[in-house]
């Protein structure tokens, strides 16, 4: 019971990411200055498909979890897949995001890293 409340929790706390992560994506790319059209197009790319990656795996474990509960072998799966792609999505952020001034990007790897934690009693 505890660990299907963690996997709501993180589900929710990185659908929410996701989406505090696009909404500042047109003053992001502005702080760039001047660039050429490509760059921007290139950055906003990359910052929207961050944003709707958290969001994806969010809502992929609250639809998995709600539809065929947390012990089902295909959830396990599911949660075993998003633990990894959220720790791999951590250390790229942590080689790059997190190595700026701006703290909402220092503090993405830990949210990710947390989210991935909240999985771990499910995995097994």
């Amino acid at each position: 019971m505890a660990g299907t409340l963690f996997l709501y929790l993180g589900s929710g706390l990185i659908i929410i990411w996701g989406i505090a992560h696009l909404m500042p994506t047109r003053s992001i790319v502005k702080g760039f200055g001047v660039i050429s059209k490509e760059n921007t197009l290139i950055i906003t790319m990359d910052w929207i498909a961050e944003g709707m990656t958290m969001i994806f795996i969010g809502l992929l474990i609250l639809c998995v979890t709600l539809i065929s509960g947390s012990a089902n072998i295909g959830s396990v799966v599911v949660y075993r897949l998003c633990f990894g792609m959220l720790v791999l999505l951590a250390i790229l952020s942590f080689f790059t995001g997190a190595r700026t001034s701006i703290l909402p990007m220092k503090i993405c790897p830990f949210v990710k890293l947390l989210v991935a934690a909240s999985l771990i009693p499910n995995m097994v």
